[in-house]
């Protein structure tokens, strides 16, 4: 008996229906995975939901478990920082988060020139003008003041007590502050007596020995150099020459919110370091300014020609005015070599002290 053999066609059938089921089964795991990360994200959303309600009421990043966790890191590290910090008890160094952001501007809006065209003669008779003549009288000034004595005492650093102003009361009250900013000075006299009148004192002096010393009961000596520019972040701190910072950067870090006076003899730096105040509004935080200014030349990073220079001087000065400033007391040393910018011209003394009064002081 012969065997009767199977058509082909069945044999073809057969495997085209494994190979079918392989490809239905290779399509099901297929769209499976990619149904997955879409559930995932579903899922995400609706656990976010909630948090951007929470972030309209508290703000972005409010219910975050990201952010609450770098909110903790930060505060954490500024409490060791803390705990760290050898600080006096008189400046406890404040967080970052308290600093104020302020909108900083990038250079000081030059007054027009004196003349048509650009002349020293003309840039130096309206600049020394300028810081020879008092804008507002004052009939009280220096410490001598407060001991009933109604004259008027005439020195370098001279600050004005009239009832008008609130320096004269904060000194009364106890709560006056004073910064004084310089290089190797050993005239502290006026330090002295603003501290023994109850004004909280603090002097800024790279050559002081130690960090900080508290010199009376309301006197600190800070090794410190005020400057126009914080120390680049790039640099180890005991690989720089010198402890500078900038004012606003030490008045965030004390937590002082504001200044009565500021006292500065920074041996031609003056420049520079007015420039920085009024650029990040420093100054509207400052009562009475007392500047020694020298003009025997530009000064620190001060360039251009010479009628330039005496131009961006007078300027720094005007924007002063514009914070309703007013100079209320000049003194020139007689004393100095009696130059301006290199040269014995216009009977000018190469160094001059200022001394200011904000008017919007509260």
């Amino acid at each position: 008996m012969m065997l009767k053999e199977k058509p082909l066609w069945k044999g073809f059938a057969f495997r085209l229906c494994l190979l079918s089921a392989g490809l239905l089964l290779c399509l099901q795991l297929g769209l499976r995975r990619s149904w997955a990360p879409a559930e995932k994200a579903g899922a995400a959303a609706a656990r976010a939901l909630p948090v951007r309600g929470t972030e309209q009421r508290l703000g972005p990043g409010a219910g975050r478990p990201e952010a609450a966790s770098a909110s903790r890191r930060r505060v954490t590290y500024l409490r060791s920082s803390r705990r760290r910090s050898s600080e006096p008890t008189c400046c406890p160094l404040q967080s970052l988060g308290s600093s104020r952001r302020k909108t900083i501007r990038w250079h000081v809006d030059l007054q027009p020139w004196a003349s048509p065209t650009p002349s020293l003669n003309y840039e130096a008779l309206r600049f020394l003008k300028y810081i020879t003549t008092p804008q507002i009288s004052c009939e009280h000034m220096n410490m001598n003041s407060l001991t009933d004595n109604s004259e008027t005492i005439k020195k370098p650093w001279s600050v004005c007590l009239d009832d008008r102003f609130s320096l004269v009361h904060r000194i009364k009250s106890k709560q006056c502050r004073l910064y004084s900013l310089g290089l190797s000075s050993d005239d502290n006299q006026f330090e002295i007596s603003m501290a023994n009148s109850g004004c909280e004192v603090h002097r800024f002096d790279p050559s002081i020995k130690s960090a900080h010393i508290q010199a009376g009961q309301h006197l600190w000596n800070h090794r410190l150099s005020i400057d126009w520019r914080d120390p680049n972040p790039a640099i180890a701190p005991h690989k720089l020459r010198s402890h500078t910072k900038k004012l606003g950067t030490i008045l965030n870090e004390f937590g002082h919110q504001k200044i009565d006076v500021l006292k500065a003899d920074m041996e031609s730096a003056e420049w520079k370091i007015l420039e920085n105040l009024i650029l990040e509004d420093i100054v509207e935080q400052i009562g009475q300014l007392v500047f020694e200014v020298h003009i025997h030349w530009p000064g620190f990073e001060v360039s251009g020609n010479d009628s330039t220079v005496v131009r961006y001087w007078y300027s720094l000065l005007k924007e002063l005015e514009l914070k309703d400033f007013r100079l209320f007391h000049t003194y020139k040393d007689l004393l100095k070599p009696q130059m301006f910018l290199k040269k014995e011209a216009f009977n000018a003394s190469s160094c001059y002290t200022l001394s200011w009064v904000n008017t919007r002081w509260k």
